[in-house]
């Protein structure tokens, strides 16, 4: 048998990525996307899987297009709808188009021609009928008029993009200018589209709408959507619940409160009720989103997880007796799929992580796409009264090949005295119960948000696995301001960007290097977004020498110019003060406040289609570094976002990360340049 090898970056694209599933009717098979990179290509290629639930070997649903995406069962079980940019009949599609499949195979055929595209869909109860959401021009009306303009607007010569709208971009394109997502109806059978939305003052949000945002009720009758009730449409507003009736469309306000931002809303099996979850923004930003349920009869709603110190992530998910709400959750670096019981207001672990990446639950039958630090995603079922199964196998034989390292998880006393997790994932075949003499350096990696956690989960850009392979003991530290731990440890940081952080990350450098093992002169910090903003506040703030180099990835600089960003309505809440009301305040949690102090070397990694943090973010830090002679170096990608998404670009960002950290490893020698090397 051939020995295992250390993971390596091309053997890391040769994972094939499953999406979330979606059940049919009654529960037999789940249907998901199933991604395939190719280095050669520069690309993948999503097709759609049926896994079954009861036994047998996966087979492929669809060849023939590249990206397609978003399956959904019909509730009849007849059909599966997608979403896809295909060629069919000689007409290629412009924008992303509804697909129809039938689940025993064939051709799949486009439901309707939408000429502004669709971003998501649910079907109806019936599952004759669609809900599709679309952008649009809302002074127009008919879709032939929005055909029309769709074509204009793409044969037009100017390049300018002109808006009065606060919120105008996303995360790496601009929205599309002068429209806004709408509701649509489709009937399946005639193809025929219907603008709920048309000639009424609604729109779904701007930030990235789709299936989340709305529900259909049990009998079809009415659409519960989550909607933005300001004129001026902002990302940090809170949003309020409006119900449609089908027929007449008539629209009325069901939730609204100033104080609570209100989403994810999903009908109970009966129609009289909506879970949904709400953030109570008025108390403070960085509130969690707790379960709420709102009530026909009474035309009131409630919050029923408030004293569970957890925070509810959607979507949300009705058990048929209507008593409970299935939903994920984090936990202690952790994320898990947990039973809500209405009537007890208790949550019951239904699953556990590992991380829990997607769900669905019918007929009784459970199915789960989770992975872990040691493997990446798979998917079981959960049959009633039964031990979860695996229902595909398509990495097991290439990760069969696979070394990897010892994950260990360990607590270190942090800011405030109170306990901080730490992931350590060592080298391939080495026991840290037995070290000997041989000497290891550190790499922390840095997780951004900062309002997240860095998880028990396969990350295919910042993979622990692939830094261990290369003999580093890595270590990720869930500092304050995590998520999973509760909200005081969550909140902890707000208005104080940087303090409590450094001083856990700083703990963890210290714990690990009491460790027989730790090569003190072989430490090493890296970090993307936030933690890209942690690199480099510890640059300006930790002793020099401390850290041989670091790696800062999309990380923030200068939160004055960071008033470009996307999500600019939020800064004074995170950072206490506007700028100009307090440039005291922000200035000293911004790292280039410090740049008289930095001495660290540092490969600086951005994006030029980032918009969450503008690469002149990177580009002022590399530039500072320079102007004051530090050892740094610039990698910039034209074509990438605020993630590293095509495969010979990670490559290449692989490849200039270990490199850098080689460079600056005192017991590596340096290693020759070569000739293209030297020239650049």
């Amino acid at each position: 048998m051939p020995a295992k090898k250390p993971l390596t970056v091309d053997t890391l694209w040769q994972i094939r990525r499953l999406g979330a599933p979606s059940l049919a009717p009654d529960g037999a098979q789940a249907v998901a996307a199933l991604t395939t990179y190719s280095m050669d290509d520069n690309k993948g290629r999503s097709a759609l899987w049926l896994l079954s639930t009861l036994g047998g070997k996966p087979r492929a649903l669809t060849a023939c297009g590249e990206k397609d995406g978003q399956p959904r069962w019909s509730p009849r079980g007849d059909r599966i709808a997608f979403v896809a940019q295909r060629e069919q009949e000689g007409a290629k599609d412009e924008t992303p188009q509804l697909y129809l499949i039938a689940p025993d195979g064939g051709e799949a055929v486009r439901a309707a021609t939408v000429a502004t595209g669709v971003e998501g869909f649910r079907w109806c109860p019936d599952g004759k009928r669609l809900l599709l959401v679309s952008w649009v021009w809302p002074e127009l009306k008919g879709l032939k008029a929005q055909a029309k303009q769709h074509k204009a607007f793409k044969e037009r010569k100017e390049t300018g993009y002109a808006t009065s709208e606060a919120q105008y971009r996303y995360w790496d394109h601009n929205l599309p200018m002068g429209r806004e997502p709408h509701l649509m109806l489709l009937d399946a059978d005639s193809g025929k589209v219907r603008d709920l939305f048309e000639g009424t003052p609604y729109a779904l949000g701007r930030a990235d709408p789709g299936a989340g945002s709305f529900d259909v009720s049990p009998d079809g009758k009415r659409v519960v959507f989550a909607f933005d009730p300001a004129p001026e449409k902002r990302l940090d507003h809170p949003f309020a619940l409006a119900e449609m009736e089908l027929k007449s469309g008539r629209v009325r306000v069901i939730a609204q409160d100033a104080a609570w931002d209100m989403g994810a809303p999903r009908y109970a099996p009966d129609g009289d009720r909506i879970a949904f979850v709400a953030q109570h923004r008025g108390l403070k930003h960085t509130m969690p989103d707790q379960l709420a349920v709102w009530d026909r009869e009474t035309g009131g709603w409630d919050v029923l997880s408030a004293e569970w110190d957890h925070e509810v992530q959607a979507p949300l998910h009705w058990e048929d007796d209507g008593q409970a709400v299935l939903f994920a959750a984090e936990q202690r670096g952790r994320r898990h799929l947990w039973r809500f019981d209405l009537p007890d207001r208790r949550a019951e672990l239904l699953a556990e992580g590992g991380w829990l990446q997607a769900f669905d639950k019918a007929a009784g039958t459970l199915v789960t796409l989770a992975d872990a630090i040691d493997h990446p995603p798979e998917m079981r079922v959960h049959p009633p009264g039964g031990a979860p199964r695996r229902i595909e196998a398509f990495n097991d034989a290439l990760m069969a090949g696979v070394a990897t390292g010892v994950t260990e998880e360990a607590w270190v006393t942090g800011a405030l005295g109170d306990q901080v997790q730490v992931w350590i994932t060592y080298p391939p075949g080495f026991d840290p119960a037995r070290p000997g003499k041989q000497k290891l350096p550190l790499l922390q990696v840095i997780h951004g948000g900062p309002h997240t956690a860095f998880g028990d989960a396969w990350h295919f850009r910042w993979n622990v696995q692939a830094f261990a392979a290369q003999g580093y003991v890595v270590a990720a530290v869930n500092y304050h301001g995590s998520s999973s731990f509760g909200y005081a440890f969550k909140d902890s940081i707000t208005h104080r960007w940087g303090e409590l952080e450094l001083q856990d990350v700083e703990a963890t450098t210290e714990m690990l290097l009491q460790r027989p093992w730790a090569d003190p002169k072989r430490v090493f910090a890296t970090g993307g977004s936030y933690g890209g903003f942690m690199v480099a506040w510890m640059n300006g703030r930790c002793e020099p020498g401390r850290y041989a180099a670091y790696v800062c990835h999309a990380g923030c600089f200068d939160w004055t110019a960071m008033f470009a960003d996307d999500a600019y309505t939020w800064h004074a809440k995170e950072l206490g003060a506007w700028y100009w009301d307090d440039i005291g305040k922000v200035q000293s949690q911004s790292p280039h406040a410090f740049a008289a102090n930095m001495t660290t070397p540092t490969l600086v990694i951005h994006g030029a289609l980032d918009y969450r943090v503008p690469d002149a973010q990177g580009l002022a830090y590399y530039n500072t570094l320079k102007a004051r002679n530090v050892d740094a170096r610039l990698l910039w990608f034209p074509d990438e976002n605020h993630w590293i998404l095509k495969p010979r670009n990670s490559r290449l960002w692989y490849s200039e990360y270990f490199d850098w950290l080689k460079r600056h490893d005192a017991a590596k020698p340096p290693r020759r340049a070569s000739k293209a090397r030297r020239s650049r």
